[in-house]
């Protein structure tokens, strides 16, 4: 479903990816660990072109994102072309982001309603029930201001569910919650995962890595450190450097 082939993405002098190359089956749950700073969300964010790759070659579902290739050379696509192509890419990120003027039942309706030009009755019937499945059906008609900063997460992935994505992407989903709010975002995550939705996530919760993730990836300084089974790597991991992370966070 993901193929990076060599990714590096570097701000002015700063490198931030450094030839990153890594697969996504389709199905698969790979959780991102890694200190901040270590590249991981700017990874997530070259994956719907978000951020423009400096070198090398991302694809999802077989498709290069953000380039179209002629005569051997990669050319970048319009703007509307990209976004084209990340509406079947769901990202939900730290801060949910959701718009404060509408409820949470028109934050999941807006985008299939606008984008996808689908007709309101058929967009609120399936709004209404990704609400329920990410536990909301009685928070329909509240605004995020009146609801808990685990209810507006949950939301937001209702909403990333809405346009029906191949992929989804998570980019730290529970850090800006209290923790007794984590659990709750958490189960539905797990839920998706169940259902057989292709994610990628960037978490510092080692207990979903363990229990949920297929496979587990430590980045540390724009490089791919260590990758495998979440089990083994949190277990018995071989490089000094997974070794000194996970003794802080463990």
């Amino acid at each position: 479903m993901v193929l990076a082939e060599a990714v590096s993405k570097s701000f002015g002098t700063n490198e931030v990816l450094k030839s990153i190359s890594l697969e996504v089956k389709r199905g698969e749950v790979m959780c991102l660990v890694g200190p901040s700073g270590s590249g991981k969300s700017t990874f997530l964010r070259c994956i719907n072109h978000l951020e423009v790759v400096s070198s090398g070659r991302l694809s999802v579902d077989g498709d290069l994102i953000g380039y179209h290739e002629a005569n051997g050379k990669l050319y970048e696509m319009h703007p509307k072309q990209a976004a084209l192509q990340r509406r079947d890419i769901g990202m939900v990120f730290q801060r949910f982001n959701l718009f404060p003027h509408m409820t949470a039942l028109e934050n999941v309706m807006e985008a299939p309603i606008r984008v996808k030009r689908q007709s309101k009755a058929k967009v609120e019937a399936s709004a209404r029930a990704l609400l329920a499945r990410v536990g909301l059906a009685e928070r329909a008609d509240y605004y995020p201001a009146h609801l808990s900063g685990g209810q507006q997460q949950r939301v937001a992935i209702a909403r990333a569910l809405a346009m029906e994505p191949k992929l989804m992407l998570f980019d730290e989903p529970t850090s800006a919650l209290d923790p007794e709010l984590v659990g709750e975002v958490l189960d539905v995550m797990q839920g998706l995962a169940a259902s057989g939705m292709t994610m990628i996530v960037v978490t510092h919760e080692m207990g979903f890595a363990r229990e949920v993730a297929d496979s587990l990836v430590f980045m540390d300084g724009g490089v791919v450190v260590e990758s495998g089974v979440p089990t083994e790597v949190l277990a018995n991991p071989q490089h000094a450097r997974t070794q000194a992370f996970l003794s802080k966070v463990l």
